[in-house]
């Protein structure tokens, strides 16, 4: 029908309602730089219509309805130019464009120290991050293997690297396919907390996410395409568990215990590890008595049993926390009835699009703009690279008790009226709902109204008091109440202190990695581990990002660190590298100090984020940058090599 936007042809066949209709759905900042890279004019990316970021949480990013206006007009008018000219592939950008147009969308901050990370982000024409070095130029004969433990998002970032720098690569993975944790999570309404575009890798970017925050269908169909097509799968070896890894002096090699699916048990030779099993796949279930005399089904989210049909059931769920957030409101729509067992509330950031589709005009934008899709990413990742970061920084002179800042303070406000509105119509339930504890000290968790729309159904029961123990029918709380259930659900995370656990970890000098950390783990950049040369880390200690970025930006980082380190054994001749102890201890005492100048470091509030010992084992306080910075390549004079 003529004047209606058609989104299933290309620019070339639109018309100018298509294009404006698309044009309502694309973000400003993001936009006009792809447009004036696409078409060499700088005019489109003019300093008054700089996004402002000084404003936290601001959706329009400081620009006025006028301001938006005469961004779109301009978008407009570019690419109806565009249309007439035809399709072509713009030439990568000078520095001098590059930094006039990253300056934009970083609404005029100074994005000196940021270039060269933020053009590796961008991936504009080449993948930046590919390693420079083969293996056949600088030792082609000699015999060097990789065992990559697990095929989940870190670990096949790691293969990949090595495999295109020519290093043998075996990856062993328990499950049956890629994916990890976006495999093994199936509950209902799972879906990840991050924006697609930014939780994806920079060299396999994707223009046509069906959704915002995609679902865990979504997600590991991304991955397994990634799989196929970076060539991993003939690495993979699926069914396969490691149980011990043992270093072997003699020789410098490593000697991989696992057992296949069938239950038999083989070895594995390797000359380095790396070890990406994540700090999320283990999950916790919780000290109370009696969770083995309940007589119905249980079980944990993360192994969710699609074979109990909750459907007219009375179910029981054991926490609120970042998982149980996301399938509670799917279990209330099918459940008779559904108790919920809080015992800490969380912060919840208000995210409208959360469920939502990707809006067809905008699909169209990434689609039939070059370069709009990463200009997206980027938008995404400037905005969250460092701008919360002063928000969970601890203000020593601040008075407040539920705060640990000014400016920690305000998000606090803005949360806390976010949660008020929500629940203006159950002032029963809001003194339940508002965390008396500071934002940042625990994960936050993104809600689109859902979160209020389900406490408040009259088949929902929010219940804080103590749980007791659990009964063969129930729940029992210290009030002396049984909660009957027929069905109970535990919520309540993992084990994400626990690195490595189960397998067995031997290093030099017959050493235990397990006994040495004592239920404290620590490692070099979260890398790298004195006494266990050529054993690498992915995911692990102080590496979990809590306010600025997504973990597969800190994966990339982490595998072209251990990709540099194994170019350096090559190029020298060494046998392995091992980092040194003094190196490794001040670097914890300086990571150590500044986790405790952060929320969550000085939060009494009960969290994944510490250890048994209290210690935030898991977070990473500094910049995004700073880390590129010191994992960029490996610095030799860190190293013992051996």
């Amino acid at each position: 029908m003529a004047g209606m936007a058609d989104f299933s042809i290309d620019l070339a066949a639109a018309d100018d309602e298509t294009i404006r209709s698309a044009l309502a759905h694309a973000e400003v900042p993001a936009l006009l730089p792809a447009l004036a890279w696409a078409s060499g004019d700088l005019s489109l990316v003019p300093d008054h219509l700089r996004p402002d970021l000084s404003v936290l949480m601001d959706p329009t990013a400081g620009l006025s309805p006028d301001q938006q206006a005469e961004a779109r007009e301009l978008a407009f008018a570019a690419l109806r130019r565009l249309r007439a000219a035809g399709p072509s592939a713009p030439a990568p950008p000078d520095a001098g464009t590059l930094r006039r147009l990253l300056t934009f969308t970083a609404g005029g901050a100074d994005i000196e120290p940021y270039l060269e990370l933020l053009r590796e982000e961008l991936n504009l024409s080449e993948d930046l991050r590919t390693p420079t070095w083969r293996k056949e130029e600088l030792a082609p004969d000699r015999p060097f293997r990789v065992a990559v433990i697990g095929a989940g998002m870190s670990g096949l970032v790691a293969a990949h690297r090595l495999r295109q720098a020519g290093v043998e690569v075996v990856v062993l993975e328990k499950n049956d396919d890629v994916g990890g944790t976006w495999w093994e999570n199936t509950y209902p309404g799972c879906r990840v907390d991050v924006s697609n575009h930014f939780y994806s890798y920079s060299f396999a970017q994707r223009p046509d996410w069906p959704e915002h925050f995609s679902s865990q269908p979504v997600l590991l169909d991304y991955f397994r395409r990634v799989a196929d097509e970076c060539g991993l799968r003939p690495l993979i070896r699926f069914g396969t568990e490691v149980t011990s890894v043992e270093l072997d002096e003699s020789t410098m090699t490593w000697t991989l215990q696992v057992v296949t699916a069938a239950g038999e048990e083989d070895t594995v030779e390797a000359h380095a590890v790396v070890s990406a099993v994540g700090q999320l796949n283990r999950p916790n279930l919780p000290d109370i008595p009696g969770l083995e005399r309940f007589e119905g089904p249980a079980f944990h989210s993360a192994r969710w049993d699609h074979d109990v049909d909750l459907t007219g059931k009375r179910v029981a769920v054991i926490g609120t926390g970042a998982s149980a957030a996301q399938f509670i409101p799917e279990v209330a729509e099918v459940a008779a009835e559904l108790t919920v067992f809080q015992r800490t509330p969380a912060w919840f950031i208000p995210t409208p699009n959360y469920h939502d589709p990707v809006e067809p005009g905008a699909l169209w934008l990434f689609r039939n703009v070059p370069g709009y899709a990463n200009w997206y990413r980027f938008w995404i990742f400037w905005r969250n690279v460092e701008g919360l970061m002063p928000a969970a920084t601890v203000d020593p002179d601040w008075q407040g008790e539920q705060s640990v800042s000014q400016l920690n303070e305000l998000v606090r406000q803005l949360l806390a009226g976010y949660l008020q509105a929500e629940f203006a119509d159950a002032p029963e339930l809001l003194e339940h709902v508002i965390p008396d504890y500071p934002p940042f000290a625990k994960r936050f968790i993104r809600d689109n109204g859902v979160w209020a729309r389900t406490l408040k159904r009259e088949d929902v029961h929010l219940v804080t008091d103590p749980i007791e123990e659990i009964t063969a029918d129930g729940v029992r709380t210290a009030d002396g109440t049984v909660h009957r259930a027929d069905v109970i659900v535990y919520g309540t995370g993992f084990k994400a202190s626990e690195f490595l656990t189960p397998m067995k970890v031997v290093g030099r000098g017959g050493v235990d990695l397990h006994e040495r950390w004592a239920g404290d783990a620590r490692a070099y950049l979260g890398i790298t581990l004195p006494g266990f040369p050529n054993f690498f880390l992915m995911y692990g200690p102080n590496t979990n990002i809590v306010v600025n970025g997504s973990i597969t930006y800190f994966s990339e980082c982490e595998a072209r660190y251990i990709v540099g380190c194994i170019r350096e054994l090559l190029a020298t001749g060494h046998r392995a590298i091992d980092p040194r102890p003094e190196v490794h201890d001040a670097y914890n005492e300086r990571v150590d100090a500044a986790n405790l100048k952060m929320a969550w470091g000085v939060s009494s509030v009960n969290s994944w984020y510490k250890n048994a010992t209290g210690r935030s084992a898991q977070n990473w306080p500094f910049s995004l940058l700073e880390y590129w910075q010191q994992t960029r390549e490996p610095d030799l004079d860190d190293y013992e090599l051996l």
